[in-house]
């Protein structure tokens, strides 16, 4: 909801004036507030509830959001948590297996990236091979929570966010009216900052009043905890793929934990008649590794199973004077690829960089810099994420002949090893800020795809692999192209 303030009203309930007022303290509020507080601004952030989250997302942070933790001096804050560093990914095709380690990153690659997040500060990871970490959300989360409290000039407080105050003359935004309780009774009061910067996450609640963008709902994620898994590939996230089943995504969150997440395509079947256990029972449980299957079993006969949708929305200008839109209440993705929270890093990171030394009460200069700078140039890295995670999903999740080619395609494509493995999983890394390798990478599977599936058909049925091919191709190019166009505008 946005309010109008008149001067007599700002006046009579002002309690508090800030630099910033950011509305969200998941993972790009307090990153950005962090960044901001150390440029010397004063910044308030408001968490309608500051005790632990508890989610089944938000657990996997690629070697790009590492590097972007690291650079905001929170590299601290993915220690003692138990969390568990990962190496790569192992994709299981139908039991056969192929292990993706996350490569060296090449230097002129890395000078890219830091070209465009890090102002000159330089953290060399070209010597190693980069490293992603797992970990439980809250933990992680109330980590960052603690950073932001320490750093000075930032202020956390617990309250809900009611409404975005706009000025009724010039109609820019002006702050928040916020509500909270304490010892019973109700307290109202409004901040006021020249910039309010929206970052509340998934089912933002201002979202509607700034977006032109609709979200659209993909999918379903049912989600459980296995305790003391025999994973195939420890310190690797498991991508589980099978002609006839949704993916299954499965990855450490502690020494004893593992996250699986089952993909539901359509209506999910009810939690309470026990319908989803059922689901789980007949059409997950045969597909993942027989190591896994016993905790797997334990973990539904222990647990309610836990759900979450899987959202795109594709990211608009933030071209409103006064307010900036962050994070998941931007721009989402399939969280397959587990790029939600490197994209939320990177863009708190640039964002920081864009605006050092500009004057916020200049709501010209600062809609300036957001619409010709901070919108274009986070799709070097934010558009691969997006991409590459909606496109590896529709794949991945193949309902129909010419998907499942691409899908056993991309499979055989990474068992070529070499460029074929490292470029993409630089890409999803959020390592390599190249958008062509995407659309080149994508492409060669599409074709490399129609090749194997005429080997797969011999001589005899070459005309039929012609169609085949032909057709697949006009499949990877739906799968990729609208996702592409959202991306150019």
């Amino acid at each position: 909801m946005v309010t109008q303030q008149s001067a007599a009203e700002t006046s009579a309930t002002q309690t508090n004036e800030y630099d910033v007022v950011i509305v969200g303290a998941g993972i790009a509020g307090p990153a950005l507030a962090v960044a901001l507080g150390n440029q010397g601004r004063k910044v308030l952030v408001v968490e309608r509830d500051l005790s632990e989250p508890d989610r089944i997302v938000g657990e996997l942070l690629q070697p790009g959001g590492v590097a972007a933790l690291k650079t905001l001096g929170l590299g601290s804050c993915i220690e003692d948590i138990d969390a568990i560093p990962c190496q790569g990914y192992n994709v299981i095709y139908s039991g056969e297996e192929c292990v993706l380690k996350y490569p060296k990153v090449p230097r002129d690659i890395q000078q890219d990236y830091n070209e465009l997040y890090r102002s000159g500060k330089s953290a060399d990871i070209s010597n190693e091979a980069p490293r992603g970490v797992s970990f439980h959300h809250g933990r992680f989360v109330m980590n960052l929570r603690r950073a932001a409290r320490d750093t000075p000039n930032v202020t956390l407080l617990e309250a809900t966010v009611t409404e975005v105050v706009k000025n009724p003359y010039t109609g820019h935004i002006i702050g928040v009216k916020t509500f909270s309780k304490t010892g019973g009774a109700k307290i109202y009061k409004h901040f006021f900052a020249p910039l309010t910067v929206v970052c509340d996450g998934t089912f933002s609640k201002f979202r509607k009043d700034f977006s032109t963008n609709k979200t659209s709902v993909r999918s379903h994620f049912a989600g459980l905890i296995l305790k003391d898994a025999v994973l195939p590939s420890p310190q690797h996230g498991h991508v589980i793929l099978s002609p006839n089943s949704c993916p299954v995504l499965v990855y450490q969150v502690g020494a004893r934990e593992t996250r699986i997440l089952c993909d539901i395509q359509g209506p999910v079947p009810s939690n309470a008649t026990g319908a989803l256990k059922e689901h789980m029972e007949k059409n997950v449980m045969p597909h993942l590794p027989k190591s896994i299957q016993p905790s797997f079993q334990a973990a539904l006969k222990e647990q309610t199973i836990r759900v979450m949708p899987n959202s795109f929305l594709s990211a608009s200008k933030n071209d409103h004077h006064g307010l900036i839109l962050l994070g998941d209440a931007l721009n989402m993705r399939h969280p397959l690829t587990g790029g939600g929270m490197t994209v939320a890093l990177n863009d708190a990171l640039l964002l920081s960089r864009l605006l050092t030394g500009v004057n916020l009460e200049d709501t010209y200069a600062v809609s300036s810099v957001m619409s010709s700078q901070f919108h274009w140039q986070r799709k070097h890295l934010d558009s691969i994420v997006n991409i590459l995670s909606m496109a590896l999903y529709s794949l991945f999740a193949a309902d129909s002949d010419y998907l499942r080619i691409l899908q056993l395609g991309c499979f055989n494509y990474f068992k070529l090893g070499g460029i074929c493995v490292d470029h993409p999983v630089m890409l999803l890394a959020g390592v390599l800020p190249r958008p062509m390798y995407l659309f080149t990478h994508f492409f060669v599977v599409a074709i490399y795809g129609g090749i194997c599936n005429m080997q797969a058909n011999g001589i005899a049925k070459l005309p039929a692999s012609l169609l085949q091919f032909v057709a697949s191709l006009v499949t990877a190019c739906i799968v990729i192209f609208p996702y592409i166009w959202s991306e150019l505008t």
